[in-house]
């Protein structure tokens, strides 16, 4: 298998060094989130791994990123693609082993990357051997209360304790049967059957997980991505929620208002003070980024304040549509309420919960559900040419933004969302849980292409892949799109480079005004972005243009296009 070796100049990370408060390097990143299973193959089984991940970071380095982020590749048994985590101290033996991640550690800091693993602490397997402890203990012991068992409500306790429902669809509770056959307790789980929920109230997870962060800071690791952030803590007394939030896939629930009593809990800020100690114990600025699902932003921002975590993903801007006004409007709301706490703000739009950014913005109602998936019957097919024109304009205006960035595997090549994926292939639990009437997250985790004409387009040698990839992969694949002008691959190298060379990560944002109201024009540093998100072409000012999103007529910015200038 052909492999990119280009190696950049010598930045090594070293653990060691110091940083200048409010320089550290977390604050103005670009970090790349790597799915292990549909990355790259090293083994030919059809599964992506470590090594695969190993063998491909020079491509990563060359594309101008400055960290990746793996999504779990602990032990599992996989039945939500490695979030239900049954050993968070080892790798499963699908991805390879715990010498395969020191390998891939020692690579990416050889090459400039920082290394952060994802963390899953709401809840983990139901093959954990700490649930099967808890199931073998029986009612009322030390070990049941590491998780949320509640006796049913009914005559005989047939009845879940409330009307909570699973972020991917059905009842968040699962009764067990004890040992002697008879009907036991019911086990809460926000997520999936197999996926039941730590009780944080136990000082005993606290220390557990205290444990699990040590174990990964002292392998080398630079920080975690924590999985459902705003997830541990629920309302004493688990009341039932009175309005519920619709079982209608993972946007639904997790858009939820504020009284759901499983999210965001005053109390789940105390973990991350107490996880922020641990990381100070460590040299070289660890970090910690919240997934945390929550809104109004300046709620978001609570998890990033001081002595908590370090980044929070900004899904408030994720889910904006392609509207000049809304634009202006989430940016600015996103950097007061992140400066407001003396954090950066995230800027991100694709990840592997969410339809893929090109295909969202193809879409004619933008996708009022962008983790619900869209499939074959889905009446809403989005457009793939203007999805991509207006995916790049979205991505070089976000990447003109100071801050932190993210990036998901494959959008520096423009894929779109694989929508043609028959029922039987489907392993997303949410496709599952609700008979197949939401298509879920597969269609954005189908293994990445590399080269047109390989096997698997060079995801690896056999031709497996465990996900069917589209013969519209071919004209994806990386090595049709390396060094050729004003491909997507090339836009974002061009526009990564530019960043930092003009370190707009470290800048601020000052509007343009003189702009018809369908443009978002800004400043930042040297550089002014134009944006033109309306119907009609705008006339460019005087001045060099050093990176445009999609082919210009002269000085005359197309609709769904974006540029960068030197200006005056």
């Amino acid at each position: 298998m052909p492999h990119d070796t280009t190696i950049p100049s010598a930045r090594a990370v070293e653990h060691d060094e110091t940083s200048t408060p409010g320089a550290e390097w977390w604050r103005s990143a670009v970090i790349y989130q790597i799915y292990p299973r549909s990355f790259a193959d090293a083994s030919g089984d059809g599964i992506g791994d470590l090594a695969g991940i190993t063998e491909r970071l020079p491509a990563l380095a060359d594309l101008g990123v400055d960290a990746v982020w793996l999504s779990p590749f602990f032990r599992s048994p996989q039945r939500d693609a490695g979030y239900d985590v049954s050993d968070y101290c080892d790798v499963d033996p699908i991805f390879g082993t715990l010498d395969d991640f020191d390998a891939l550690r020692d690579r990416a800091h050889e090459l400039g990357l920082r290394v952060i693993v994802d963390l899953v602490p709401n809840h983990c397997s139901s093959e954990h051997p700490w649930f099967q402890q808890a199931l073998a203990a029986g009612p009322g012991s030390a070990e049941r209360d590491r998780f949320m068992f509640r006796e049913g409500k009914g005559e005989n306790g047939e009845l879940p304790p409330n009307n909570w429902q699973s972020v991917f669809g059905g009842n968040a509770w699962t009764r067990i049967t004890e040992a002697d056959g008879t009907p036991g307790p019911w086990y809460l789980h926000i997520f999936d059957s197999s996926q039941p929920d730590f009780n944080w109230k136990n000082p005993w997870v606290w220390e557990q997980f205290r444990q699990i962060l040590r174990f990964w800071l002292d392998r080398g690791v630079d920080g975690f991505r924590v999985d459902v952030a705003h997830g541990l803590m629920k309302k004493e007394g688990l009341p039932d929620i009175v309005e519920k939030a619709e079982a209608g896939g993972l946007a639904d629930a997790i858009s939820s208002p504020d009284d759901v009593p499983y999210w965001a809990q005053p109390e789940v800020h105390e973990v991350y003070r107490d996880w922020h100690q641990v990381l100070a114990e460590y040299s070289g600025d660890r970090v910690l980024c919240a997934e945390a699902w929550v809104e109004p932003l300046e709620k978001a921002a609570l998890w990033v304040r001081p002595d908590e975590m370090h980044q929070a993903f900004n899904f408030s801007y994720l889910g904006t549509p392609w509207e000049a006004e809304r634009l202006r409007s989430v940016i600015d709301e996103s950097i007061a309420a992140f400066t407001g706490v003396g954090a950066p703000s995230t800027w991100v739009l694709s990840n592997h919960d969410v339809v893929r950014h090109p295909s969202r913005y193809g879409l004619s109602t933008y996708g009022a559900a962008p983790a619900s998936g869209i499939g074959p019957k889905t009446e809403d097919k989005p457009d793939d040419e203007l999805g991509l024109r207006r995916g790049r304009a979205a991505t070089a205006l976000m990447l003109s933004l100071p801050g932190r960035a993210y990036l998901y595997q494959g959008e520096e090549l423009g894929l779109p969302e694989v929508i043609e994926l028959d029922d039987h292939v489907r392993e997303d639990p949410t496709f599952h849980r609700t008979n197949g009437e939401v298509y879920g997250r597969d269609g954005c985790r189908v293994p990445i292409p590399w080269e047109s004409a390989a096997p698997a387009f060079g995801f690896n040698t056999s031709g497996d892949s465990w996900l069917p990839q589209p013969p519209l992969f071919a004209h994806y694949a990386r090595d049709v799109q390396q060094g050729v002008p004003g491909s997507t691959l090339e836009l974002y190298r061009a526009a990564l480079r530019l960043r930092a060379e003009h370190d707009l990560g470290m800048g601020s944002v000052q509007w343009v005004e003189g702009f018809d109201a369908d443009v978002v024009a800004l400043r930042n540093g040297s550089i002014t972005v134009i944006a033109n998100v309306g119907a009609a072409p705008v006339e460019l000012p005087a001045g060099d243009i050093v990176l445009a999103s999609g082919a210009l007529d002269g000085r005359t910015l197309p609709v769904d296009t974006t540029v960068w200038m030197l200006v005056g």
